[in-house]
């Protein structure tokens, strides 16, 4: 059998944002059914400070194995090249063969998005129809998409730090969506009075403050990605009911969380409900409807291994036909 590959406009294509939402809250589930196999990933550091980044992974019940590889060779940019360019392959857990091949951008972006996509369908109250987005990149795009597939949406306001790039988002994506996107200059008046709230920036300090979350949001927090770095507040995550993908990646990596720990204003249990376990009730959900709720997404390789897998069947779907 042929090896399958997906470039970034194939996966793009065939992996829409409501099934990839259905894929990670299957995949979020076997994580915390003891279900994958997910070892800590390897980085091979360069003498220029650039690298790769190698993530393996296993669904054995999916019958998939692989692994994540992504090159970070930051000064890209000004060679007119992605910073992060990189694959996801899929092995035969059975067997071995090798399966597929996929643009790992793409499908990180539509992932994280529809893992946000999950949580926000658990744990945002059923109304909720106002969205702020704060950061106006990738994410904030894949954002729209996901929380477009999830809760009817009245309202987008969006906000960043570089306004022109925030209004040519917002152009862009409400002819994408026939949806009105308000575009605010300041976070805080973004902000106000929103139902959800999805965090998409590369921000190192808070630019979400807890005084200017009204009750009963539902917080996506995407952005952070190292222990230093942060997007919430310690005010916030010490107020809200914090979700997690996977506590140790969390533990490792979430600045969010870390920060207000290290200052002594959480304890450990924030870092112990994780989404998966919420999903299949092991762990509880939202509490009631004036309750802030704030899911802390780290991003990990089964997703990323789930979404893959995900491609191959519905091509095989499609050539059986």
């Amino acid at each position: 059998m042929p090896i399958l590959m997906f470039d970034r406009a194939q996966v793009e294509a065939k992996l829409t944002m409501p099934a990839c939402i259905d894929v990670m809250a299957e995949t979020m589930q076997a994580l915390a059914r003891g279900e994958a196999i997910l070892p800590l990933r390897s980085h091979l550091s360069l003498p220029s400070g650039d690298g790769l980044l190698l993530m393996p992974s296993a669904l054995p019940s999916a019958n998939a194995a692989g692994v994540k590889l992504l090159s970070l060779f930051m000064g890209n940019p000004a060679r007119g090249l992605p910073a992060i360019q990189g694959v996801v392959v899929l092995f035969d857990a059975q067997t071995g063969e090798l399966k597929a091949v996929a643009d790992a951008v793409s499908i990180t972006a539509i992932r994280t998005a529809a893992v946000s996509g999950a949580a926000t369908r658990l744990l945002a109250n059923p109304d909720a129809d106002d969205l702020t987005i704060l950061g106006s990149g990738t994410q904030a795009a894949s954002h729209l998409s996901a929380m477009l597939a999830v809760r009817p949406i009245r309202r987008v306001r969006v906000w960043s730090r570089d306004f022109d790039k925030v209004c040519n988002f917002a152009e862009r994506e409400s002819d994408k969506h026939d949806i009105a996107i308000q575009v605010c200059k300041e976070a805080e008046a973004a902000v106000a009075g929103a139902s959800l709230i999805c965090t998409c920036t590369s921000a190192s300090e808070p630019v979400l403050v807890s005084e200017w979350v009204s009750a009963g949001a539902h917080i996506n927090a995407v952005g952070a990605y190292t222990p230093h770095m942060r997007e919430c507040d310690s005010a916030l995550v010490s107020r809200a009911r914090i979700y997690v993908d996977s506590r140790e990646s969390a533990l490792a990596e979430a600045g969010d969380l870390l920060i207000p720990y290290a200052e002594g204003l959480v304890t450990d249990s924030v870092f112990d409900s994780e989404l998966g376990a919420a999903l299949l009730g092991r762990v509880a959900g939202r509490q009631s409807a004036d309750e802030v709720t704030l899911f802390k997404s780290c991003g990990l390789a089964v997703q990323d291994l789930a979404a893959l897998r995900y491609l191959v069947d519905i091509e095989a779907k499609s050539s059986s036909t």
